[in-house]
Formats: C-alpha cells, structure tokens, sequence
C-alpha cells in the first residue's frame, strides 16, 4: 500500500479475500497448506483464463491475468525442477507399487501433498501416465 502499487494492491486484496472466503465458508482459520491450496487454485484459474483469453485473441486481458498469477505465484513455495519432479514420480510409483494407468489414483494421492503449490497438477497427472504408460 505505502509504495502506491495499485496493480499489486488489487491481487493482494484478491489473495486475502479468497482466503477470508474460504475462512468463513468452512468456519475455520486456514492453517499454511490450506492457504497453499487456495492459491494453487487461484494459479490454475489464472493459467486457464489465460489460454482463454488467447484463443479470443484478448491480449490486454490475457496480460493482466499473466500478471496477477506472477504476484500469485510469489506467495507459494519455490517450483519443482523436471529433476526433482521426476525424481517424486519415479519414487511414489515404485512406493505405491504402481503398475499401470489404474494405479494413477493411489500414485497422485501420494504426491499432492509434497508438490501441492510446487507444481502444475495437471502436468504432473500427464508425466505419470507417460511413466506408467511405458512397458
């Protein structure tokens, strides 16, 4: 606020009143990995609008959401490198004793936790597949 930031401002306020929402919705005080959650889901909104705003040919408006998932993505723990990404998969489907596409629930049951905020979901559900898709 003391910067005069308005842009910066106005994702921040979005930030606190989804968390306040949520607050009220469950009658609940979020601990960390809750708040993880909301903002991992304010993430996957922005990344989705911007693929539609790009499609629509909405620049303008697809800037502004790249924008706000920017400030977004600052409030979450660091992202995973493809290195340690795959190191998880690799571990949770040998720990699950995952051997086909099936299994694919119990292997992403296992990871969400560890890479909630960390990682794209639905990049991660696509890399196990290609994993257990493999002979």
């Amino acid at each position: 606020m003391k910067s005069g930031d308005k842009s910066r401002l106005g994702v921040i306020r979005l930030i606190s009143a989804a968390i306040k929402q949520r607050e009220v919705d469950e009658r609940v005080a979020l601990d960390d990995e809750q708040v993880i959650t909301v903002l991992d889901k304010m993430c996957k909104q922005r990344r989705e609008s911007i693929e539609q705003y790009e499609k629509a040919n909405r620049d303008d408006l697809a800037q502004q959401e790249a924008f706000e998932l920017e400030i977004i993505k600052s409030y979450l723990p660091a992202e995973l490198t493809a290195e340690e990404l795959t190191k998880l998969i690799t571990e949770a489907i040998s720990v699950n004793n995952a051997s086909s596409i099936r299994d694919m629930g119990t292997v992403m049951a296992y990871l969400k936790p560890e890479i909630q905020g960390r990682a794209d979901l639905a990049k991660v559900s696509q890399q196990i597949k290609a994993l257990l898709n493999t002979p």
